[in-house]
């Protein structure tokens, strides 16, 4: 993240409310705020307990949206997620009963815990913003945001998520145990109340709606541009890679340099944007070859080796 920037106010407030429940996580909540409003999706994995689910509860609440929560299970299924259409015999024909994805901003709770047919069912409304049941395609309601929350695949029961479904999320974050003042703060907060209770909208939707659209007005020079393709184009050269980051990977990281900007409260973006984005960006959309795995070296690693040998536009 650039240092000594200051945040849009708007956001400064966002933040500062969320903060209000998640104590020690400005970074991850701000970054959250950033897949937002470039109308992307975030992917937040770490061991259980650490504040994932709250931390997408502030958000919902900090913006007054209508939050869903799916507990993802192994014997969840698709229409569990999307909903069904039932017969309705007064009036001969069938109805439609929306499920839990029809919301502004969808917890997927623990998606790994179910089976990959299960999880596809999310696929078409985080890519194409509608969905599709016995035939018929709905829009979802606008804003439309996915946090998803998974423990590490390492954990028994788990399912990996298809590299399909992966390269949906704009965003993977990690949220990491907190330090023993930030503990303590939290224990403080908690002792007598529930904050996320208490927790009150900072915005509306009509605002975020327009935040949204700020967003894709803010300007991204040719030279930025074409840094971020260097930096994909290498992934798809480098020994250690076996896969790597598709066209799909190089929009996503623009719209997220474009939110970036925005949130610290310039209308232009900078190749420093592409710097701090990159590993959260594009780390999941990369898979490793079999010697890299065996020698521990991790995607972000490579994506930041990738980062400091790609050259840096400079100013004419």
């Amino acid at each position: 993240m650039p240092k000594n920037e200051e945040l849009h106010p708007v956001i400064g407030t966002m933040v500062e409310n969320i903060e209000k429940v998640i104590v020690g996580k400005r970074e991850v909540a701000t970054l959250s705020i950033v897949a937002l409003l470039a109308r992307g999706h975030v992917l937040l994995e770490d061991v259980p307990g650490v504040g994932k689910t709250m931390l997408v509860r502030a958000l919902a609440k900090s913006v007054s949206a209508q939050f869903k929560r799916i507990q993802f299970t192994p014997d969840l299924l698709p229409s569990d997620v999307t909903g069904v259409s039932i017969y309705n015999p007064k009036e001969g024909q069938f109805e439609y009963k929306p499920g839990p994805v029809m919301g502004n901003i969808i917890l997927a709770d623990e998606i790994n815990r179910t089976s990959p047919r299960t999880q596809s069912a999310l696929l078409e409304a985080m890519e194409e913003g509608s969905l599709t049941v016995d035939g018929v395609t709905r829009p979802l309601p606008r804003p439309f945001f996915v946090m998803a929350t998974q423990n590490p695949i390492e954990y028994e029961g788990t399912y990996p998520l298809p590299e399909a479904q992966l390269d949906r999320f704009l965003l993977k974050l990690n949220m990491g145990y907190p330090s023993i003042q930030e503990e303590m703060d939290i224990l403080n907060k908690t002792e007598k109340v529930v904050p996320i209770d208490q927790l009150q909208p900072v915005i509306t939707i009509k605002d975020l709606l327009l935040l949204q659209e700020k967003v894709q007005e803010v300007y991204v020079d040719e030279r930025v541009k074409r840094y971020i393709v260097e930096i994909v184009q290498r992934s798809r050269s480098h020994e250690s890679i076996y896969l790597g980051v598709s066209p799909r990977g190089s929009v996503a990281l623009m719209k997220a340099v474009q939110a970036y900007a925005f949130v610290h409260g310039r209308d232009f973006a900078l190749p420093d944007d592409v710097q701090s984005l990159a590993p959260y960006v594009l780390a999941h959309r990369i898979i490793l070859k079999a010697h890299a795995k065996f020698d521990g070296i991790s995607a972000g690693h490579i994506i930041s080796e990738i980062i400091s040998r790609t050259p840096v536009p400079v100013q004419r």
